[in-house]
C-alpha cells in the first residue's frame, strides 16, 4: 500500500520483526496541550517494592535500574562505572 520497503529500506522478516533491527515505527499522537515529564530518581523503598513484586533480589534490581537510582547501592556493583559520589542529588 505505502511501498514501505522501497521508501524506507525497512523489511519485515518471516517472524514480522523489522530489519534492520534499529528500525522504529509506531503511531504518534500529539495535542497542543500535551505535557511531557521525566520520571524522578528511584528511592530505596521504591526499589525494594519493585524488586518484591518482580521477584528479584535487591542487587539484581539495582543493577537493572542503575541509571534510574537516586542513591548509590551499598554493593557499588551496578555494572555502571559512572557513579562518582556517595549520594546522588536530584
Amino acid at each position: 500500500l505505502l511501498d514501505v520497503e522501497n521508501t524506507t529500506g525497512i523489511n519485515l522478516t518471516e517472524s514480522l520483526a523489522m530489519w534492520p533491527a534499529a528500525s522504529v515505527s509506531g503511531w504518534y499522537f500529539s495535542h497542543p496541550q500535551a505535557q511531557y515529564f521525566g520520571v524522578g530518581k528511584i528511592a530505596p523503598d521504591q526499589l525494594a517494592d519493585y524488586a518484591s513484586r518482580a521477584g528479584l533480589d535487591i542487587a539484581a534490581a539495582e543493577k537493572n535500574l542503575a541509571s534510574n537510582l537516586g542513591y548509590l547501592p551499598e554493593s557499588g556493583d551496578t555494572g555502571d562505572d559512572t557513579y562518582q559520589t556517595k549520594a546522588l542529588v536530584a
